[in-house]
Order: structure tokens, then C-alpha cells, then sequence
């Protein structure tokens, strides 16, 4: 970057910094009004203020993760580098309390986790003081300007791993751009998911960018998964009906899907919507969703089975998504009906799962279109196209079978993000 580019990134960085601040007492407040509901929101906000526990030794492999999506992507390559750097400690921060949760519950004690710091210089400072990573890996993109600057200052190689960028995230980017450009200056390098992907973070200005592939395709599915969904659909749902799941659904989105619920339901009375909001602390309002237009509803919280008159079952829990793929006949993948950007459509695929999604999915076009090029998946636009394609899967178990083939063979093909991810951790480490 030449200096009159330096110094509009370096007045960008300031505002953003001093806005930071501004809004840092309203972020902890935050924290504590959720708390009400969930008191594990009032605990270690120290940790989002840099002030970590120090680790027993210097140099560990450092992975973030912001949330639950990220974390479940990351799994493969945690486990992978445990087996490769054994001798070296893991830290895994995560941004949101779901994230911190699915890392506890899918790796217990095998890595240390604490909550990633704020963006601001002394939080970024105090964190990497106490980490003192050997590299830093970040999962997607994490773009953050304070923390990627001290680890440039520290001599902290950056990977931003499985990263994607969106035509739209590209154009937000784009509107800051000198900022943007420092940023991308500051990672040693950026493994792209897809060729469109790298090609985005070259135009904003990253010297560095390498594809390789999406690290979802290296998903592995937990041993026992599939006796043990079939298990739970003996026990709870009922071994002779048919079970469609809407998984990660946003607000907007369940209205929509009960509203065709309530139309498959009439020529599929003995139906049961296995329904799976994203975030948690929607549970409640999403069970008095269903609650108002009628429908009976068994919570996966209450612990018991449901009834022939039961109509939907609730997910009110967390990291058992793919237990629920694994039990249900078809899916339905949230966050695409209203413009999130979709969710992971690859693991229902995996699965062997129809998989339906909305028009909403540049968060995971890549692999929404693979699986629409091999007939392994519909888009719809609405409730009433969302009908029709359920009732459509939903005579036919075969048509079913084919198409979850076809989805599986699709996962199958684009696998080997994971090694090569592995190769670039070779090189940096050196």
C-alpha cells in the first residue's frame, strides 16, 4: 500500500476502533440482559476483554471459531491437528455461548477454550500476551482489524481457513475498501473455499489467497450416528411415520413452514415436523408458534415420546442436529427463506437426505449449486413451492432413496479440503 492508502486505512482503523469503544458498555450490557434467561452469558466476560487464563506453555495452534456452524466445520480439522501436532497445546475460542457450548460438548478437555476477545488494541494485546500462539487460524471470515494487526506486530502467522466470500460480503468489504486491503495485508494467507471466493479477496486486495477447497465436504459423521437416530425414531417419534425436518430456521421462517405443514398435512395427516430453530433463545416463542395455529407439540427438553396425535417435535437442544438428520426422511435447511444466507446443507446430504432450501443461500451457493446440478436438491421460494416438493418426496421412498444417493455421492466427490488445509498448517509453522 502506498502512504496516502496507509493513512486513510489508519483513519479508518481509528473510527472503527473509537466506535468500538463507544458501544463496548452496551455490548456488556447485552451480555448481562440475556443473562436473565441464561446466567452462562454473565460469566468469563472478562475473557471477551483479553483477560484469558495464561496457557501452561508458549506456542500453541490457535483456531476461532464464531458459532456453532464454524465450530461443527472446524471439528475435522481440530481432530486432525491433535493427531498431528500432539506435543502442542490447542486453544479454540469461539464468539457466541452456543459456539462455546458446541466445542464443550463435541471435545470436552481434549483443547482449551476461552471466548475470543474484543476488537480493541488492548483486549487484542492482553489475549495474544496470555495465548502466545505459534499461528493463528481463522475459521471463514473472521475479519477483525485490531486483532489481525497485533498478530502482524507479534509475528503471528495468520490462516484464514475454509474462507468464503460472498458477492454481497464482498461488496460491503468493497465500500472500505483501504481498510479492508490493510486487513487482508495482515493474514499470511487465505485458503479459499472456492475459485470465486479467492478471486474476491484478490480484487479487495489480499496478496495471498490459495484455494482449496470447503472444508464442510470433510465432514465425518460421529460413529454410531445413524443406529442412533434410528433408535431415537423408534422411541420418540414412531417407527411407521414419515419425518420431515426443518433445521435452523430463522425468524420468518416457521411461520412459513407451518404454513405448509398445514397443507402436506392433508393428504399426510400422519406427518411429523421435526422442527430445529438456529438459536436457542427462540425456543420458547417458536413452541407458542405452533401452540397458536393448533398444532400438538412434544419438546425434545420434555424428554418423552410422542403421541399419534403429536404433530411437531421441537429441537430445543443443542448439538443433536445431526442426530435429528439422521431420523428424519427428508430435510429442509434454514436461513434461506429469509435472506440469512443459509445454513449447512451438506450434512442432511451426507446423510442421504432430499434437501430443500429457499433462494436466500449466498452463504453456501457453491454447494447449494452442486447439489441442485446433481438432482439432489430443490429450491423454493415459498411455502406453497415448499408443499409441493415435500409432497412430492413424500410418496415415493424410492425417489427418496435415489436422491439422498445422489446428494451423498456429491459430498464424496469434493472431499480433500482437509489436507490440504493441513499442508499450508505445514508450511507456516515451518
Amino acid at each position: 500500500m502506498n502512504s496516502l492508502a496507509e493513512e486513510w486505512a489508519w483513519l479508518l482503523r481509528a473510527l472503527y476502533t473509537s466506535l468500538l469503544y463507544v458501544t463496548l458498555p452496551f455490548a456488556l450490557l447485552r451480555l448481562y440482559w440475556r443473562g436473565r434467561h441464561d446466567p452462562d452469558h454473565r460469566r468469563r466476560w472478562g475473557e471477551r476483554l483479553g483477560f484469558a487464563p495464561p496457557l501452561p506453555q508458549a506456542g500453541c495452534l490457535w483456531l476461532h471459531a464464531v458459532s456453532v456452524g464454524e465450530t461443527r466445520a472446524a471439528l475435522p480439522l481440530i481432530r486432525a491437528l491433535q493427531a498431528r501436532y500432539p506435543a502442542m497445546l490447542l486453544l479454540v475460542t469461539t464468539t457466541t455461548l452456543t459456539g462455546s457450548r458446541q466445542v464443550r460438548d463435541a471435545l470436552g478437555d481434549r483443547v482449551h477454550h476461552v471466548y475470543a476477545p474484543y476488537d480493541l488494541p488492548g483486549a487484542a494485546r492482553r489475549f495474544l500476551r496470555r495465548a502466545r500462539p505459534r499461528l493463528a487460524i481463522i475459521m471463514e471470515t473472521e475479519l477483525w482489524p485490531n486483532l489481525l494487526r497485533r498478530c502482524a506486530a507479534d509475528g503471528i502467522p495468520v490462516l484464514l481457513a475454509n474462507a468464503r466470500l460472498s458477492e454481497r460480503s464482498a461488496r460491503g468489504y468493497g465500500r472500505i475498501r483501504r481498510l479492508t486491503a490493510s486487513m487482508l495485508q495482515d493474514i499470511t494467507l487465505i485458503a479459499a473455499q472456492a475459485q470465486a471466493d479467492a478471486e474476491r479477496f484478490i480484487a479487495l486486495g489480499a496478496p495471498r489467497v490459495r484455494t482449496v477447497g470447503n472444508l464442510k465436504y470433510d465432514l465425518v459423521l460421529p460413529e454410531g450416528l445413524l443406529e442412533r437416530g434410528q433408535s431415537l425414531r423408534r422411541e420418540l417419534f414412531g417407527e411407521k411415520r414419515l419425518v420431515w425436518i426443518a433445521a435452523s430456521t430463522h425468524s420468518g421462517e416457521e411461520e412459513q413452514i407451518l404454513k405448509a405443514f398445514e397443507v402436506i398435512r392433508r393428504c399426510w395427516p400422519a406427518l411429523l415436523l421435526v422442527l430445529a430453530p438456529r438459536h436457542p433463545e427462540r425456543f420458547d416463542s417458536v413452541a407458542a408458534c405452533c401452540r397458536q395455529q393448533g398444532f400438538k407439540l412434544v419438546r425434545r427438553s420434555e424428554q418423552r415420546p410422542c403421541e399419534l396425535d403429536t404433530t411437531i417435535f421441537l429441537g430445543d437442544s443443542m448439538g443433536e442436529l445431526l442426530l435429528f438428520y439422521a431420523a428424519a426422511d427428508l430435510a429442509f435447511v434454514g436461513g434461506s427463506l429469509v435472506p440469512t444466507g443459509g445454513h449447512n446443507v451438506l450434512e442432511p446430504a451426507l446423510l442421504g437426505l432430499p434437501v430443500l432450501f429457499g433462494p436466500h443461500m449466498f452463504n453456501f451457493s457453491e454447494a447449494g449449486e452442486r447439489l441442485l446440478a446433481a438432482e439432489a436438491a430443490w429450491e423454493v421460494a415459498d411455502a406453497t413451492a415448499l408443499a409441493a416438493v415435500v409432497e412430492r418426496l413424500l410418496a415415493s421412498s424410492e425417489w427418496r432413496r435415489i436422491v439422498g444417493d445422489c446428494g451423498k455421492a456429491v459430498v464424496e466427490r469434493h472431499r480433500g479440503a482437509l489436507r490440504a488445509l493441513l499442508d499450508c498448517i505445514d508450511t507456516l509453522l515451518g
